[in-house]
């Protein structure tokens, strides 16, 4: 269904399915805490389907809606904070960083953006949410934490576009027959 022959009503409901798809998915970071990094990872690949079904604008809507709701409803307020400063607009913003012609260039900003969240969310995890903060830890384990934070999510970008690359060719042109 390409944009121009969607009414306004279907796209409303494609962006409640995905939104209450997201929260449900960021509820259960309460029930499974194993979930705390994969669930906002999960929820955030849900935003490529409005991208691809509907507009980015109304990704960027739809993505303002989980945040305000996961912040509200989640168990686990640390989930609810890295889908809101990153998980949660980054398969958004992906679309714009890979126009970038050079692949060093562009993944020197995917790594950049990833680092400040890991900065932010630390901050706000320790300073304004209170949880606790591993003091007695030694300065090393805070390199692996990094070093392994920034391999996954290489693997999330990679999947990322894994999943761009299954849902235009696989999901829409054989399951769907379109495009």
């Amino acid at each position: 269904m390409s944009t121009r022959t969607q009414t306004t009503s279907s796209r409303v409901a494609l962006g409640g399915i995905v939104a209450a798809l997201c929260v449900t998915i960021m509820f259960l970071t309460g029930v499974l805490p194993a979930l705390y990094i994969a669930a906002p990872m999960f929820a955030g690949m849900l935003m490529l389907i409005l991208v691809e079904e509907v507009s980015v604008g109304w990704a960027w809507l739809t993505y303002a809606a989980v945040s305000l709701l996961a912040a509200i409803v989640t168990f686990d307020k640390e989930a609810a904070l890295m889908f809101i400063l990153f998980f949660g607009y980054y398969p958004i913003l992906r679309m714009y960083l890979e126009k970038i012609p050079l692949k060093p260039v562009r993944m020197l900003l995917k790594q950049i953006l990833f680092n400040v969240f890991l900065v932010a969310d630390y901050w706000i995890t320790v300073y304004v949410l209170g949880l606790p903060t591993f003091e007695d830890t030694l300065f090393s384990m805070y390199v692996i934490l990094i070093v392994s934070g920034n391999l996954l999510f290489l693997m999330y970008d990679r999947l990322l576009s894994r999943m761009h690359w299954f849902y235009e060719r696989v999901f829409l042109r054989k399951i769907l027959g379109r495009k």
